[in-house]
């Protein structure tokens, strides 16, 4: 179905797997009942626990990390028709700008389902690094440690055959978690991906204007289709918002705290395979965070330089009306459509210089408050 569109063609493979998407099988409730089940003897751990500073951090990221994905597969779930239409939507107009047969588009298309495919890979590498991290953490311990902190009411899964048991759905459990959570960002990202190839197909139409030989009616259509591409591009970014605002303010939110207490962790751990791990853990979220704002940034600017584009068209030597059609959509194009992080600020690079210079701001006070 979506095997030409290897932009989101991976991700919908995998959700679509676990019936998170399109199917509805008993795989879906075999990995939410597992992942809900996980997260309470999480939780019951971190709130009976006696472990120390480093204990407690780790296993807050782990809490946090799998709150995050049974949120992700619960608007999935609640949100599935929407999810479901943006993703028919994307195809319609994916489909639509192919058939234009120009060259600039294709290299466009095929440039964004060649970065989409590597993000969606890299993610996935990322996430493998990731649980091998849990994996390989217990076994450099000297003493017996499991790769999440959870515990089962009246059991000591520190004792033989319990500790073995616990491990081993820890190692199970890991990569069906992160085949719900990674796909779900890589597919957030790659709607955002295809936002910025229709804006840059709409600058190109734009552009091109000048150079076609069109009557004066003719024009005047060409504008107003631009100006009806272009509410569909706004309509298509507030769909996403629409989605994902919340989640992205939780990750927000999480992420900097995590940051912070994992770059404070760094100062116990006293051995380099517990430093490459913490390290791992880092980079992922890094790396989920990094590619998020990236591209949403990109849309932001690709959405204002649709103002420039239209302004390009030497708009002044038209027609009246055509002036007006174009002078208004300058105008809206320059309150540009945005990615919103709870529907209270835009995405940008600048939001995530802010959230790693507020992150290494409060790690420099809690390093100073430890000496």
């Amino acid at each position: 179905m979506l095997e030409d569109i290897q932009l989101i063609y991976m991700n919908v493979r995998i959700l679509r797997f676990w019936a998170l998407l399109y199917d509805k099988n008993v795989k879906r409730y075999i990995c939410l009942t597992l992942s809900i089940f996980h997260v309470l003897t999480q939780i019951f751990y971190m709130c009976t626990t006696n472990e120390g500073i480093t204990g407690i951090i780790r296993n807050s990221y782990m809490l946090v990390l799998w709150i995050n994905t049974v949120l992700r597969a619960y608007l999935l779930l609640f949100d599935q028709q929407s999810y479901i239409q943006l993703i028919s939507d994307l195809r319609s107009s994916y489909y639509e700008l192919e058939r234009m047969d120009d060259p600039y588009i294709g290299y466009l298309l095929a440039k964004v389902n060649r970065q989409g495919q590597l993000m969606a890979r890299g993610n996935l590498f990322f996430g493998l690094l990731t649980c091998i991290g849990f994996g390989l953490y217990p076994l450099s311990s000297s003493d017996r440690v499991l790769p999440f902190g959870s515990k089962i009411p009246g059991v000591n899964e520190y004792d033989t055959p319990y500790y073995e048991i616990w491990f081993v759905f820890h190692m199970l459990i890991t990569p069906m978690g992160c085949c719900m959570y990674i796909p779900y960002t890589s597919l957030c990202v790659a709607f955002i991906m295809f936002g910025i190839v229709m804006c840059q197909a709409l600058q190109h139409r734009l552009r091109y204007l000048k150079h076609r030989l069109l009557n004066p009616q003719q024009l005047a259509l060409e504008i107003i289709e631009c100006i009806i591409y272009h509410q569909r591009i706004i309509d298509y970014i507030q769909t996403i918002n629409k989605l994902t605002t919340y989640i992205f303010l939780v990750e927000f939110l999480a992420f900097g705290a995590l940051l912070c207490a994992l770059l404070f962790m760094l100062m116990f751990v006293d051995s380099s395979a517990h430093i490459a791990i913490v390290s791992a853990y880092i980079n992922m979220i890094l790396a989920q965070i990094l590619a998020l704002y990236w591209y949403a940034n990109e849309l932001r600017e690709q959405n204002l330089a649709i103002a420039v584009a239209a302004y390009e068209t030497e708009w002044f030597t038209y027609d009246v009306k055509v002036r007006k059609n174009i002078q208004f959509m300058i105008l809206r194009a320059q309150r540009p459509a945005s990615v919103l992080l709870g529907n209270i600020r835009p995405i940008t690079l600048e939001l995530f210089q802010n959230l790693l210079n507020t992150t290494y701001t409060f790690f420099t006070v809690l390093k100073r408050i430890y000496g």
